[in-house]
């Protein structure tokens, strides 16, 4: 895939991130660097980017879809209420996926696991769905 310069300050950004962003939020963040990107050339983008395999991404139940730059194997926690996504961290570099590829000999081409549940705003009842 060719890397046009939109493209590759698309993925400079998603990178920079650790939100997990929607396409929207996205727009947000990269029409400061090109004032004159459209949001489809952010769609666009983010989908082919995700089909080569260089992002990933996140799709939770019927929501908006999130995008991720970090293609380390890694597991998310997802919000049912406010819709937040958050990488989870694992102690002593113990990898859920790693467990999986060690314990049943496959070579795994995609995968990840999701845990859902209440964001700690969301368990305090404040409105967290504005700091995704």
């Amino acid at each position: 895939m060719r890397i046009t310069n939109q493209r590759e300050i698309i993925l400079e950004e998603l990178r920079k991130l650790k939100t997990h962003p929607t396409a929207d939020e996205l727009y947000d963040v990269v029409k400061k660097r090109l004032p004159r990107i459209s949001i489809a050339t952010i769609y666009r983008n983010l989908e082919r980017l995700s089909e080569e395999g260089m992002i990933h991404k996140l799709e939770y139940g019927g929501r908006q879809k999130r995008f991720d730059g970090d293609m380390r194997p890694h597991c998310h926690v997802f919000c049912v209420k406010c819709g937040r996504v958050s990488d989870v961290e694992t102690k002593n570099d113990v990898n859920i996926m790693d467990m999986v590829l060690d314990s049943k000999g496959f070579k795994i081409f995609e995968g990840g696991v999701q845990f859902e549940g209440l964001c700690p705003l969301c368990q305090k009842g404040d409105d967290c769905e504005t700091l995704q």
